[in-house]
This record gives structure tokens, C-alpha cells and sequence, in this order.
């Protein structure tokens, strides 16, 4: 168990918007800063970060919190995991103390998965460093490629002994269980047999973009027919192929830098072009390219530069994925090898400076690239050219931004000697077909919620009152140590039964306001988070007098610390749409404290007594009484009348 005194030197050093920004491109807005949602597929930045309250929000989905909420929700990390992630990001030495038997328990499946892939790790690299056969294969066929140790050790690069079960016995001696062995495709399970998967290979972990081991490519290095060439983690519930790209851990803040990710096929491609200096690369592992992978980088940059091996197969499965990565909206240039070579193979036999230079210089746009390819070929054929013409419109069709793929279309007549004209009316016929296609899907999904909906007949009340109580926690949180001029009704009855009103001014800080409002009327918030911020808010002011937000935001009971979160960050919402380079400028709630504090103070008491009324006129009812205590309702109706008068409106 982690020590008190880690957590809190852990929560001092972390800067969210540092953490953060290891997985989401983000750009400034203002005091705050924006990028893509990482939990939803969005074209428009609906994720806010705050460096001054050390907050997120992710506006698509209504998550947010501090550092530590953000690598649980994305990285699926436990409290504790988040803790340690963050210390040795920090450099923080961290303090535990010792588990019991019932915290242990209560680590997870989905972590013991985790834990047997890091020992995994671990395992093959020091097998591969320190023992005989590990140094006499593995490490000299990594050698033998032309890799530094430097590169070997930045990779976690291993070595699996060949031998039937030798990692399975060591693991099992070491406490972990058989399961998730199985689980994780590190062990085989055959009746009452196990062996070790990667038998023989030269292994590659797979990180997330947090650096955790998700999978393992395993390469075989006899010349066994039989057996597949490379080898891959079976699907689990941590390593899903689809949707995890090799190298991106070891890339990220390099791509985020050069705002561009080059995209390779191989694991050594990866590993060459970072011994060469180039490090914002990263491999889609053999697999076709997938939506996943492509969005995967898009939280990074929105440039994708493609590296296609100089063989034919390898240009048209990458042909494939162009069109997808103009889906998502990206930009995507293309460079091709000479033939017979592939990334790992050029960054081989030329310097680090020819490398750079020939991607700076062999980069091109899609079009460029596909007319290069084909265009020799159909040149003297009419049906062909057409063909690779529509095909290129086909690609432009697939481009969200309507700007962007009319430039494309002008840069295509140009270069295939055709008018524009054909070119916008094939693309409009593709755009129709597409569009009509959607729109038969949405009907679709209408006719489905349609049902849905007429299964709700009832409609959801409106809770009113957990609508004021959270204004009342919105104004604590926000302005709750601001002092403001507020203004006392006294009212005198002379003699004569005649009633004066008289103004009193007087300071006070908005909490302090508010808490003696409710003290007075002895209220209690109906809804239970808000009761526990209030409550935790209540005994700061008793204690030092003053609101400290961070304690808030920082809590262990995560309720109220995304509730907190929750209410700060959607102040700061206005700040993705920059209302103020449309010149529209929204009024500072300073300005209008006093009254906003007023309003949601007799607002809740409007409620409340209107919910009294209602309460007292059922009683009645429910006990059969021919009457009604019209007494006691007339005081509260006149109650409610004067709140009305005092809010402005109109019963």
C-alpha cells in the first residue's frame, strides 16, 4: 500500500496538463487548453484541460477529474497504479507499506493480466541478456541486425529459451497463476500440459501509449516450414491487435513534436528508423490498417506520412489504408522505397542523414502517388486511365472537408489532363450515393429510437431541486471566498401596526452567505453528493476559514472529486467555441455575484415551499380531512409570493 506522504509529494509534483498531454495532442484555448476527445470519435474538440485548477473534462462524454482520474479512465489503471505511474514519471521515490490479504485480493483480473505481461517482459529481456543461449541467439540475431543495446534496451527487446515450458515453470514459481498465463496467450493450456507460446523466438513487447505491456510479437529463427515466421499475443481483454499500434509508446512525444507520423508495416522498421534518429514512427504490426489504429494517432497529429516497402503486395494493402486515413479527416503523404527495399533495409544502408533527406525529398501527396504508380501502365489504355481516374476521385470523395477535396480535385485535373467539370460531377454522384446511403442508415436508427421511445411513454420530471442545489455547490466551489456587498431587508412595525422596510449593506464572502442562508432554514440537499461536497466545504470554512478547491478535486471519495471537477470545468466550456472571435462576449459572473447568490438562495426556497404546499394539500387528502389548514397554506403561498416579487417574475 502506498504511504500517505507519496500520494501527497505525487499530487504536488504532477501537472495535468503534462500528464495529458502524453496521450492527447493539445492545443491553447485561452487559460486552458483543448484537443480531441481519447474516449470518443470527434472531428471538433470537445476536451478541456485546466493547468490552473489542474483539471479535465471531456465534454462528449461528461468525464473529467485530476491526473490521477485520467490515466484510470484511459489507461485502466487502479488508484494505486496511477499513483506509481506518476511517481516514476516524476522521479518520486515511493513509500509502501505492506498489503493485507484482503487488499490483495482485490486486484483484478484485468491487472493480474497486466502484472503477468510486465514479468513476461522482464523475463525474456534478462533471459536474452544473462543467460548462455539467450546471449548465443537472441541477443547475437539482434546484433546481427545491426541494433545498439541502447535500442535493444529502449524496446525491452527478449528472448523466449527453447525449451517446451521453461517461462511457464519459472512464472508458477514465482506466484502467478496459470490463468491468466492462459488468459494472456503466454502459456498454451492443453488438458493437463502447458507450454510456453513463444518457444524459440526472439520477442518484441507491445506498449500502450502509457508504456504498459499489452501483447508480444514472437520471430522464429530456424527455418521450420511448418511454423508461422512471426507470432503474435492471441486477442485478450488487454491486447486488442485492431486498435494498438507498435512503437507508439516509444513515439508519442516525438510525433506530437514534428506534428507527423510516419506509419510502417514491421516492428523492425520501427526499431531501424529509431537508431537512425527518427523516432515519431510506428507500425501497424502487419495487420491492415483499422479506423482504430488511424484515430489512435490522430490524438497526436492530424499528418500521416505512409512508408510503402518497394514490392507490389505491400503497395496495395497500404493503397487500402490511404482511403481510410482520409476518412478521419487526416492529412496523408506517401513515400516509396526503391524496390527490393523496405524501411528496416534503407535506414540500414544509408546514413541517418541520407534517411532524413530522402523522406523530406520522396514524400507526396496521394494523388502524385497513385498516378506514378499506375499512370505508365494505363497511359495508352483510355479504360484504364478512366478507371485510375475515378479511383483517384474515389479517394478525394472520402475527404471530410469539402475545401480540401476541391483543391484535390483541381490538383487531379491538372495533372490527368481532364476538365474539373467531370471531375466535381463524378465526385457529386459519389457524395449523393454516399449521402443517401447515410441517410437510409439514419432512418433506420430513427425507426429504432422511435420505438424506444414509444416504449418511455412517461416522461422524466425535471428535478428542480437538484438543479439549485447544484448551482448553490457551482457558486461555493467558484466563488466561495469572494467578498461581496449584500444587502439586508429589515422590516419595523410601529405602534400603529405600520410596516417600514429599510436597507441594510454589509459585507461577506459568498460562502458565508450562503451558509447562513441554509442554516436559517435548516435545509439539507436532497441530493447526496452535493450534501458531502457542502458538508466538506462546511468544514474547511470551520477549520482555516478559507475554500481550498485542490482538496476538492483531489479527494478520495471519487464522487465528490468529479462532481467538483464536473462543475469547474463547464465554467470554462464557453472557451471551445472562442466566442470571443465572434465577438460575442459573455458576462463575467463577478459582475452579477450578488444577485446570482440571492437567486439561488430564494430560488431553493421557492421550491421548497412549493413542494411544502404540495406535501400539506396530499396530507389532507390521504387522511380523508373535509379541510385544509388554509391557515398555514396562506402563509406560505404569501411566502412564496414575496420570493417571486424579490426573483422578479411572474406567478
Amino acid at each position: 500500500m502506498i504511504s500517505r506522504s507519496t500520494i501527497d509529494r505525487v499530487f504536488e509534483s504532477a501537472r495535468v496538463e503534462e500528464v495529458i498531454g502524453e496521450f492527447v495532442q493539445l492545443k491553447k484555448a485561452g487559460s486552458n487548453f483543448k484537443g480531441l476527445s481519447p474516449f470518443t470519435d470527434e472531428k471538433t474538440p470537445s476536451f478541456m484541460v485546466s493547468p490552473v485548477k489542474q483539471i479535465w473534462k471531456d465534454f462528449s462524454t461528461g468525464k473529467g477529474g485530476n491526473a490521477i482520474s485520467f490515466l484510470m479512465e484511459h489507461e485502466h489503471y487502479t488508484y494505486p497504479e496511477a499513483i506509481k505511474w506518476l511517481a516514476n514519471k516524476y522521479n518520486i521515490e515511493i513509500e509502501e507499506t505492506e498489503q493485507t490479504s484482503k487488499e490483495k485480493e482485490q486486484i483484478n483480473e484485468r491487472e493480474s493480466m497486466f502484472l503477468v505481461s510486465k514479468y513476461a517482459k522482464d523475463y525474456f529481456h534478462d533471459i536474452m541478456l544473462n543467460t548462455n543461449q539467450g546471449k548465443a541467439i537472441g541477443l547475437s540475431y539482434f546484433k546481427e541486425r545491426g541494433f545498439r543495446e541502447d535500442i535493444i534496451k529502449k524496446f525491452d527487446l527478449g528472448y523466449c529459451l527453447d525449451e517446451w515450458d521453461a517461462f511457464t515453470k519459472r512464472a508458477l514459481e514465482k506466484g502467478y497463476h496459470l490463468k491468466y498465463l492462459d488468459k494472456t496467450g503466454l502459456t498454451i493450456v492443453k488438458e493437463n500440459k502447458q507450454f510456453d507460446r513463444f518457444k524459440g523466438r526472439v520477442i518484441f513487447p507491445i506498449h500502450s501509449m502509457s508504456g504498459r505491456i499489452l501483447g508480444f510479437g514472437g520471430r522464429i529463427l530456424t527455418n521450420d516450414k511448418k511454423a508461422a515466421k512471426y507470432l503474435n499475443s492471441p486477442e485478450s481483454e488487454i491486447y486488442h491487435k485492431s486498435k494498438i499500434l507498435y512503437g507508439i509508446y516509444q513515439a508519442k512525444k516525438e510525433i506530437a513534436k514534428q506534428n507527423n507520423c510516419f506509419l510502417v508495416e514491421g516492428y523492425t522498421d520501427v526499431i531501424s528508423f529509431h537508431q537512425s534518429g527518427i523516432e515519431n514512427v510506428v507500425a501497424s504490426s502487419g495487420t491492415a490498417l483499422t479506423p482504430e489504429q488511424i484515430r489512435l494517432i490522430n490524438r497526436l497529429t492530424k499528418n500521416i506520412t505512409v512508408l510503402f516497402d518497394g514490392d507490389a503486395a505491400g503497395i496495395r494493402a497500404s493503397i487500402r489504408g490511404i482511403d481510410l486515413i482520409l476518412e478521419q479527416g487526416m492529412n496523408v503523404k506517401v513515400v516509396q522505397f526503391p524496390d527490393g527495399e523496405d524501411p528496416d533495409s534503407f535506414a540500414k544502408s544509408n546514413s541517418d542523414k541520407e534517411l532524413k533527406e530522402y523522406l523530406d525529398n520522396s514524400a507526396q501527396d496521394f494523388i502524385n502517388f497513385k498516378v506514378s504508380l499506375l499512370l505508365e501502365d494505363a497511359q495508352q489504355d483510355p479504360v484504364k486511365k478512366a478507371s485510375l481516374i475515378r479511383d483517384i476521385v474515389t479517394s478525394i470523395s472520402k475527404i471530410p472537408d469539402s475545401i480540401q477535396r476541391e483543391v484535390y480535385i483541381q490538383e487531379c485535373a491538372r495533372i490527368m489532363e481532364i476538365s474539373e467539370q467531370v471531375l466535381f460531377t463524378e465526385m457529386a454522384q459519389l457524395l449523393s450515393k454516399k449521402s443517401k446511403n447515410d441517410f437510409q442508415k439514419n432512418q433506420t436508427e430513427k425507426r429504432n429510437f422511435e420505438i424506444v421511445k414509444k416504449q418511455e411513454v412517461q416522461l422524466k420530471e425535471v428535478n428542480q431541486l437538484s438543479i439549485l442545489e447544484k448551482e448553490i455547490i457551482r457558486l461555493l466551489l467558484l466563488y466561495g471566498n469572494e467578498e461581496v456587498d449584500f444587502i439586508e431587508e429589515i422590516i419595523n412595525t410601529d405602534e400603529d401596526g405600520k410596516v417600514t422596510i429599510t436597507n441594510r449593506k454589509y459585507k461577506n464572502t459568498v460562502s458565508s452567505e450562503i451558509y447562513l442562508h441554509l442554516q436559517d432554514d435548516e435545509i439539507e440537499f436532497t441530493n447526496e453528493t452535493f450534501q458531502e461536497i457542502y458538508n466538506e466545504i462546511i468544514y474547511q470554512l470551520n477549520q482555516s476559514e478559507k475554500l481550498e478547491i485542490e482538496k476538492l478535486v483531489n479527494h478520495d471519495n471519487t464522487n465528490i472529486a468529479q462532481a467538483v471537477t464536473s462543475i469547474l470545468m463547464d465554467e470554462e466550456k464557453h472557451q471551445l467555441s472562442n466566442w470571443e472571435k465572434k465577438n460575442i462576449f459573455v458576462t463575467s459572473a463577478v459582475e452579477v455575484l450578488k444577485k446570482a447568490v440571492n437567486d439561488s438562495i430564494f430560488n431553493l426556497r421557492r421550491v421548497l415551499i412549493a413542494k411544502k404546499i404540495k406535501e400539506l394539500i396530499s396530507e389532507a387528502k390521504e387522511q380523508n380531512k373535509h379541510q385544509i389548514d388554509l391557515e398555514i397554506v396562506k402563509d406560505y403561498t404569501s411566502l412564496k409570493m414575496r420570493l417571486f416579487d424579490k426573483l422578479n417574475r411572474v406567478v
